[in-house]
């Protein structure tokens, strides 16, 4: 995360903590990046232009999204445009995010497999590890083959590995490290 984005990040979610809306600008700010990061890339691209002046990309902003967004979002958007930092959008984002999760008592995990998990090993893992923390939990799978089989969970500093590779290089540790 930039340090920019964490500034602005920072400063978005203590002015709605005052009035109350951080899970509406959350909400907000979420779909917004989805929206820049996967649905249309070149938004932010343009919006970082130096062939625009700043008034021209603030218009595009106001003609995209005024009536559509809480104005705190929207000017949001508009001040980061203005200063020339839009591109760290998506790191302010996160920003916000880890301050949500942080006053709203959620964890969140990492996992990674080889493949996705059902449903039902979804919410079995996630009550699992509610039960284990103490905390609600947001997980986020990431698929890698590499892994083989098993789990990696990575939460608050911590890494649990139980995934066929790791297993594997234990076993080549330790096949190395005996003298015969």
């Amino acid at each position: 995360m930039t340090e920019a984005g964490s500034v602005y990040g920072q400063a978005l979610y203590d002015l709605a903590a005052g009035e109350n809306l951080t899970k509406t600008i959350l909400d907000q700010l979420s779909m917004l990046q989805h929206c820049f990061t996967v649905e249309e890339p070149q938004f932010l691209k343009l919006l970082s232009s130096p062939n625009l002046s700043k008034q021209e990309r603030c218009k595009i902003l106001d003609d995209s999204f005024r009536g559509m967004l809480h104005p705190y979002v929207l000017n949001f958007l508009k001040l980061m445009t203005e200063k020339g930092y839009i591109r760290h959008f998506p790191d302010s984002v996160d920003a916000y995010r880890d301050n949500w999760y942080r006053d709203n008592d959620i964890l969140v995990v990492k996992a990674v497999s080889a493949v996705s998990p059902t449903a039902e090993q979804l919410t079995r893992l996630t009550q699992k590890l509610s039960k284990i923390t103490g905390k609600s939990v947001d997980v986020r799978w990431h698929i890698d083959p590499s892994v083989i089989g098993g789990v990696r969970l990575d939460y608050d500093g911590k890494r649990l590995d139980d995934t066929v590779s790791h297993r594997l290089d234990a076993v080549r540790a330790m096949l190395k490290n005996t003298v015969l």
